[in-house]
């Protein structure tokens, strides 16, 4: 079938009308169970009924007025966010990578405003993800990114991490050129490597002794994913600024730039803005998802539902060590290293009904709604089973 639309992606044979809390489906009506939720994105499932209620009520008053006015619920979210975190000031954005964008001149305008012009030096970490604009590829600048988009931005070096040696990074970061350190502190498309407590202290240590901005990129391991609302709370680390997207709208356009008072001081009138971002009608679904992830009981429920699964998940390696490795992550954002090519396992889940995520280093992530229930994880599990055995079968 031919289509007009840009051939950039490369799509499953797979199209889905229609979605219930942890399944799709399709024309057919074919049930799926999604371990993928959107790219962790349908952080509260599909068609959430509040979520829903809160869409169609919103829609009934106001969708957009544009940032030329005041926006009340934009007001209530910021500061709900700003409750909830280190933050003292919010940048509503559309997506992830807008809010890199925000992220990067906020670091770069800091050092502007303080005479230190030089100081624009972001530093980034090998197999990390950032977005795609020209911007965030050249801040990670890996060829599969990169190639053809050339000339790059300059200004942004990247680095390897290495466990239990941070002597590149204690050099890089005594540059006086240096601005800002850019860290997912669970790198999700580079395969769902988490970097460890200590390593976010070290970083967090090395910024405070030099005064370069540690920014935070939470954008695929925010909002709930981990069992905490935000991955960092874990190391009890915090950064200056930190960019989130995906879940906060739980697939409505969605994103944000927090920030501390002092490393957004150089964001004044005019220095940056965007049409929608958070428009009244984002924000009215931004402020229903938090208030449902943020209660303690929910998070703690989503650390006990995914205590269970990585039981279940541990022993489908053992059982299955020929198609399977390790399991890591945190939370519900969990990445099965594969000894067979990941595609192959996405491509045969997909015959049991079951819908997986890749990622690097040949990694599949399962990123399930949070509020999948118990029997959903037991039957995730089955079809996890059954994929492995169908691979089995193959070799």
């Amino acid at each position: 079938m031919i289509t007009p639309v840009l051939p950039s992606y490369s799509r499953a044979p797979l199209s889905f009308v229609k979605g219930e809390g942890s399944w799709l489906f399709d024309e057919e009506n074919k049930r799926y169970l999604d371990l993928g939720a959107g790219i962790a994105v349908t952080a509260l499932g599909h068609a959430h009924p509040e979520l829903v209620d809160t869409i169609q009520e919103q829609a009934k008053k106001l969708w957009h007025v544009s940032n030329l006015y005041e926006i009340p619920n934009q007001e209530e979210l910021a500061n709900r966010l700003v409750d909830e975190t280190f933050a003292d000031t919010v940048f509503f954005t559309n997506s992830g990578a807008e809010s890199m964008e925000c992220a990067i001149k906020m670091a770069r305008k800091y050092w502007f405003e303080k005479g230190e012009s030089n100081r624009s030096t972001i530093i980034t970490f090998d197999n990390a993800f950032h977005g795609r604009t020209i911007a965030t590829i050249s801040a990670v600048g890996s060829e599969k990114l990169t190639k053809g988009f050339g000339p790059l931005l300059p200004g942004f070096v990247q680095i390897p991490i290495e466990k239990d040696d941070y002597s590149q990074l204690e050099s890089e970061i005594q540059g006086s050129d240096v601005a800002a350190i850019i860290v997912e502190p669970i790198q999700g498309e580079g395969g769902i490597i988490p970097l460890s407590d200590e390593f976010l202290k070290v970083i967090r240590n090395l910024c405070d002794q030099t005064g370069v901005l540690l920014i935070f990129d939470e954008i695929q391991c925010g909002v709930g994913r981990t069992g905490k609302l935000f991955a960092h709370e874990w190391a009890g680390v915090y950064p200056d600024i930190m960019t989130i997207a995906k879940g906060i709208g739980n697939g409505f356009p969605l994103g944000a730039c927090l920030a501390t008072e002092e490393a957004a001081s150089g964001m004044t009138a005019g220095t940056h803005g965007s049409t929608y971002g958070g428009n009244p009608l984002a924000c009215a679904v931004g402020l229903k998802v938090l208030d449902i992830i943020s209660q303690p009981d929910f998070l703690a429920d989503v650390n006990k539902k995914a205590g269970f699964f990585r039981q279940k998940l541990e022993s489908l390696i053992a059982e299955h060590s020929e198609i399977f490795e390790l399991v890591r992550g945190q939370g519900f954002m969990l990445g099965i290293k594969c000894k067979v090519p990941n595609m192959d396992v996405v491509a045969n889940a997909y015959e049991h009904n079951l819908l997986l995520v890749p990622g690097g280093d040949n990694v599949i992530r399962l990123l399930p709604a949070l509020n999948i229930c118990e029997v959903e994880l037991t039957e995730a599990f089955h079809r996890l089973e059954q994929t492995a055995l169908s691979l089995e079968a193959a070799l």
